[in-house]
């Protein structure tokens, strides 16, 4: 039994992970299409049929080209910062609200922000080991620019902490049956999905890949396997937030075949947003975070902390 008690939720965690990376492969072939479709133009239509096995054939394909590494970098933390990137992107998925007690514990959110908050160093340790000005100034733009709104996240978690009474995500499914957050909290709703577009720097906040100014960012040294994991760490980054979104405002069973709409269309949101928004400037990334989000969520943290102890001294 207790051989049993071990062996199953790794078995399942391997199961998760294979999902994420298989749900990763085909965001990224959503993604060239949609994008596609936006230019006017059509995506990857070759390989297969419409296309469909082009995320795997790219894979075999960056997996199986020549390692190469700048010979001034530091070597380990260089090759490691990619793999601790994707580690940490798939490691959080254990907060996924399953109903069979696979992995679920109360303290869900706060090991959220604990994940976020090491993802920082992840990619900080990318631009700085690799020994080049423009990966390393990709690495301090990504730092500022997390740090920032990671006070914006965690202050709306705290918000629905104390609206819901828990750190638990199976509250946030229960607490919905009858009307979602979405519609109680709308201006709540676009700032978390504002951050999330900043936490996993997407376009218009991908400061830290700024191609025009940056060459590649922070990545810029990094090829072949290397750039894979950074690759699919970030879009692991992209479907949990899509996947949470879906579960803190949309009130998703995720046993529920419209939690999977729901999330595929956050997703889309995700490219659509890259296809037609152009990138920020730098100090009004900064000014957005500081001067709008935070004002906000601290008023809704009040407002949340207000209602919860008007509702305790009636009840007792």
């Amino acid at each position: 039994m207790y051989l049993y008690d071990c062996i199953l939720p790794f078995v399942g965690m391997l199961m998760l992970v294979v999902c994420v990376l298989v749900g990763v492969a085909f965001m990224t072939l959503l993604e060239r299409k949609v994008l596609g479709y936006i230019q006017i133009r059509k995506g990857p239509n070759k390989v297969g049929f419409a296309g469909i096995p082009q995320p795997f054939c790219e894979a075999i394909k960056l997996f199986t080209k020549e390692q190469t590494y700048p010979i001034l970098s530091n070597y380990l933390p260089y090759y490691f910062s990619p793999v601790f990137s994707l580690f940490l992107s798939l490691i959080v998925w254990v907060v996924v609200p399953y109903l069979i007690g696979f992995y679920s514990f109360n303290l869900g959110l706060l090991f959220f922000l604990c994940c976020t908050s090491l993802g920082v160093y992840t990619v900080m340790i990318a631009g700085w080991s690799s020994n080049s000005n423009y990966a390393l100034l990709g690495g301090l733009r990504a730092v500022a620019q997390t740090i920032s709104y990671e006070v914006s996240l965690a202050l709306i978690l705290l918000s629905f902490v104390f609206l819901i009474g828990g750190f638990c995500l199976f509250d946030f499914v229960k607490f919905q049956g009858m009307v979602w957050f979405l519609w109680l909290t709308t201006p709540l709703s676009l700032s978390w999905f504002a951050s999330c577009l900043a936490e996993t720097n997407r376009t218009p906040f991908d400061f830290a890949e700024g191609e025009s100014e940056l060459v590649s960012g922070f990545n810029v040294e990094y090829s072949s396997g290397g750039f894979a994991l950074i690759f699919l760490a970030e879009y692991a980054s992209i479907l949990f937030m899509s996947m949470l979104f879906c579960v803190i405002f949309l009130g998703s069973d995720i046993y529920s075949v419209s939690f999977f709409v729901k999330l595929t269309f956050i997703s889309f949101v995700f490219i659509w947003v890259r296809g037609t928004l152009p990138r920020f400037r730098y100090d009004k990334l900064m000014y957005l975070a500081w001067k709008s989000f935070l004002p906000m969520s601290l008023n809704y943290l009040f407002l949340f902390i207000g209602l919860s102890v008007f509702i305790l001294s009636i009840l007792f």
